[in-house]
């Protein structure tokens, strides 16, 4: 599972395997700490992080919807999806 960003302590990852499932989505890391985030609506589907850095990250989701819907669909084709600029 490649890493596709980094940015404040939270890392950012999506599989790349053919027909992986819906909603479109990514895996989050931040110290011992993981959540599954929606792309699309930014919905925590599992797992925890802390306030401060969920609100961080969904703002970034936000700004890089379009970026992070292209890399799925690489992934959804096995390739491997663009780093994706972090927060500045």
């Amino acid at each position: 599972m490649p890493t596709i960003s980094m940015f404040y302590g939270i890392i950012v990852r999506m599989y790349c395997a053919p027909k992986e499932h819906n909603p479109p989505h990514i895996h989050v890391y931040y110290q011992d700490d993981k959540a599954v985030v929606e792309i699309r609506t930014g919905t925590v589907l599992e797992g925890h992080l802390p306030k401060n850095k969920l609100r961080v990250l969904l703002g970034w989701v936000e700004l890089r919807k379009e970026e992070l819907l292209a890399d799925w669909s690489l992934a959804q084709n096995g390739e491997l999806p663009f780093k994706i600029d972090p927060v500045k």
